[in-house]
């Protein structure tokens, strides 16, 4: 028998589940990154000896891609609805120029520059979205241009020069930390008891129950599966998926208690994460977004007001490149004319990386989030090694090439 469930038709319960092989080769696209993700850092952890999870590597390696994350989970949105943005990293520095120049030479507030950055930022991309979504110019063209423009603006800002330094409550945007909120004797206890100098125990039990949380979700949702009738996934793999994502959890977290605890950008990061995640699977709009992507002349014969969702789609990723001018100036502690240059790039190879579709209608928020520290990984643990930029910009654009051949491999074998 079988059962209509959101479009797609999906197997009875009462018909035998297919095996592990044939479920990973049927979601090939989903587990592959994870794959790769972990292939490559137990491939890094080895050839560092050990430095590459180490606790301030790990701290740092969820700082400096930070930036990269927040913008590529706007960039999957953008692109997801068959669109692109090649102005993010220009749009990035811009803001960043803005807050330096605000809070530096206009003596401005912080709270008061960080709401103006952000409104300055869905303003851009709601100019961007507006000839793109109303005119019909391709996205390409016109965030190209924007690019050009704003990279412009910045040096016109800053006249040429850095600006900075910036207090300490704006630095905290991007290198605070959460205080622990257990008393000491608690934190040295644990210390003591796991043999390290110190550990931050809401780190820890943050990661803890974060892991619990995840797993208790993915129960719940096998048991409404289950429930529909929904073939799921075979109960060994869904065993080892949901024991390897809670230990890589609680193992970061632990690694990030024993040294300064949770960064605040990684609430942030968290937080927007779970926000979009849940906007994009489990919304109206989300399902239209995807719809847009797929066929958007379909989308608008449904009733869907694609150039209304086309323009928000460039608002929304206006807004999230000015967060990450922030938390980027905030990381530098200034704002320089060369801030953001290529790092398009980098953001939207993170989303291909993370299984998007260059055609648009595909693609997950959790995967632009690992490709994102897929890229971080690979750009860290080459530094580590001491390989040269020249190099290190060669593997990357093979890594790209490689997950775009992947996704069009995929279409061709599906259809």
């Amino acid at each position: 028998m079988t059962l209509v469930q959101g479009g797609d038709i999906t197997e009875k319960a009462d018909r035998p589940a297919k095996g592990i092989g044939d479920y990973l080769s049927s979601h090939l696209r989903e587990y592959g990154l994870l794959f790769a993700l972990i292939a490559i850092m137990a491939f890094f952890q080895i050839v560092t000896d050990g430095t590459l999870l180490r606790a301030v590597n790990v701290t740092n390696l969820l700082l400096q891609n930070s930036y990269i994350v927040i913008m590529a989970l706007g960039m999957l949105v953008v692109i997801v609805s068959g669109n692109i943005d090649l102005s993010v990293g220009s749009v990035m520095g811009f803001i960043g120029a803005l807050a330096a120049v605000m809070i530096v030479h206009w003596d401005q507030s912080v709270f008061v520059t960080v709401v103006a950055c952000l409104v300055t930022g869905a303003l851009i991309g709601a100019a961007q979205g507006y000839w793109i979504a109303y005119w019909k110019i391709p996205s390409f063209i016109v965030t190209l241009a924007g690019m050009l423009v704003f990279r412009g603006l910045s040096l016109w800002l800053l006249e040429g020069q850095s600006v900075g330094p910036f207090p300490s409550e704006f630095q905290v945007i991007a290198n605070g930390f959460v205080p622990d909120i257990f008393p000491a004797g608690v934190g040295a206890a644990l210390a003591a008891l796991f043999d390290v100098r110190r550990l931050n125990v809401l780190a820890l039990g943050f990661g803890i129950v974060g892991a619990a949380a995840l797993v208790w979700i993915g129960l719940r949702q096998r048991a409404r599966n289950r429930s529909y009738g929904i073939v799921d996934e075979p109960r060994s793999f869904f065993i080892a998926r949901n024991a390897i994502v809670a230990a890589a959890i609680i193992f970061i977290t632990y690694k990030l208690s024993t040294f300064r605890g949770l960064p605040n950008v990684l609430l942030t990061m968290g937080v927007l994460t779970i926000i979009y995640a849940f906007l994009t699977q489990n919304t109206v709009i989300g399902r239209r977004i995807y719809a847009l992507g797929g066929n958007a002349k379909a989308a608008k014969l449904s009733g869907i007001k694609t150039e209304r969702l086309t323009f928000l789609a460039f608002v929304n990723m206006g807004i999230l490149a000015a967060a990450a001018g922030l938390v980027f100036a905030a990381r530098l502690n200034t704002a320089t004319p060369k801030a953001g240059f290529a790092l398009e790039l980098d953001v939207i190879a993170a989303v291909f990386i993370g299984g998007a579709s260059m055609s648009g209608g595909v693609g997950t928020i959790v995967g632009a989030v690992v490709g994102a520290f897929l890229m971080g990984v690979l750009n860290n643990g080459m530094s580590i090694m001491g390989i040269g930029i020249d190099y290190q910009q060669m593997i990357k654009g093979l890594v790209l090439l490689a997950a775009v051949v992947f996704d069009v491999y995929n279409k061709q074998k599906q259809g």
